[in-house]
């Protein structure tokens, strides 16, 4: 991307990966609510460079010393992977204190530009260099690419939020937005043991969040207004409401509706929005009035990705994950790809990279 909205094809030769690093070729890589907020312009810092992070690879070369995963399983050349997008270094005031999710040197080499070397630093493209602090893992034999493209990041993110939310078996958990990180959610807090709410603007999502483990399903054009929004809750909860929303769709106002569904005592896990400078009104005598716990969550400590693929293997035949991408494009068509997505005429686009020919 060479600045919001616009694309263009470099070629660069392919690198060698460095000690502990790894080349992987993209086999499908997503776009996801992350991408969107940067091809509109909306990041506060990201305006040019390769997009693309969630994605499953094949290993192609592999760097001096490489011999397994972060999980300590074998790894060899043609074995599929999927790798956090971001790093975790270890070493900076905030892996020194636990909280890896907040490296200070995370986005070290996310959407560089790619005259940059190692040049190929997000999936937008038809390799991917995974770098030393990066985790990775091997993807279950039994679990299909179109399936693993998904891992990281989406169903990571929202196996991580349900679990830094606190959910319990029996609880009611709430879904605002039924995208991938809905849709993922749905079936991680159904294995959980939870009763399941999914909010949405689109019938054909919503559909497939009913496939994914959703018990009650509100359609927000049909339920038009936050008050009768707040009712229905009430009444499927027996009047008790839910003891867990997670906020998914990336709309400031949902934040400012989300904690109206909320139990006294209850959780309220925001996720979605991720654009500093877009704000919504807001009760603050609410808030502590019933005494929420307001937890913001941004990226997700690196090792769960590896239990999100153990979630993944387990689950394959319950539930559709690999009829979750719901279009595909070849690399050449990104453009259309991503302008489908922010305007929600598709679910999830995957993209098959394939060997783009003289773009």
């Amino acid at each position: 991307m060479t600045e919001p909205g616009k694309l263009t094809f470099e070629h660069y030769e392919l690198p060698e990966p460095g000690q502990g690093a790894i080349l992987a070729k993209v086999i499908r890589t997503n776009i996801c609510g992350s991408e969107l907020h940067i091809w509109k312009g909306k990041h506060p810092t990201k305006k040019s460079g390769v997009m693309g992070h969630e994605m499953v690879g094949r290993i192609e070369r592999l760097g001096p010393g490489v011999e397994t995963d972060s999980a300590g399983e074998p790894i060899g050349l043609g074995d599929r992977v999927v790798a956090a997008y971001f790093l975790t270094c270890r070493k900076c005031q905030f892996c020194q204190q636990g909280q890896f999710a907040l490296c200070a040197n995370a986005y070290a080499y996310w959407v560089k530009d790619a005259a940059e070397a190692p040049h190929f630093h997000g999936s937008f493209a038809t390799h991917y260099y995974i770098h030393p602090d990066q985790y990775v893992y091997k993807v279950p034999d039994n679990v299909p690419d179109t399936a693993a493209a998904s891992v990281n990041c989406a169903l990571t993110q929202v196996y991580y939020g349900l679990v830094k939310g606190g959910l319990r078996y029996g609880e009611t958990v709430v879904l605002q937005g039924a995208g991938g990180l809905g849709l993922n959610a749905a079936a991680v807090a159904k294995e959980f043991g939870a009763t399941v709410i999914v909010l949405d603007a689109v019938a054909s999502r919503l559909d497939k969040a009913k496939q994914f483990g959703a018990d009650h399903v509100i359609d927000i054009r049909q339920v038009d207004t936050p008050a009768k929004r707040i009712e229905a809750i009430r009444d499927w909860t027996g009047g008790r409401f839910a003891d867990l929303a997670l906020e998914l769709s990336g709309v400031p106002d949902a934040f400012s509706e989300g904690i109206h569904y909320i139990r006294p005592g209850g959780r309220y896990v925001s996720i979605g929005n991720v654009s500093p400078g877009a704000t919504t009104l807001f009760d603050p005598g609410l808030l502590t009035r019933k005494a929420i716990q307001i937890i913001p969550i941004i990226r997700y400590e690196p090792w769960y990705l590896h239990k999100a693929l153990q979630f993944l293997s387990a689950n394959m035949e319950k539930y559709p994950f690999a009829d979750m991408l719901d279009a595909h494009f070849c690399l050449e068509d990104i453009g259309e790809a991503l302008d489908k997505s922010a305007n929600r005429e598709v679910t999830r686009a995957s993209i098959i990279p394939g060997d783009v020919q003289d773009a």
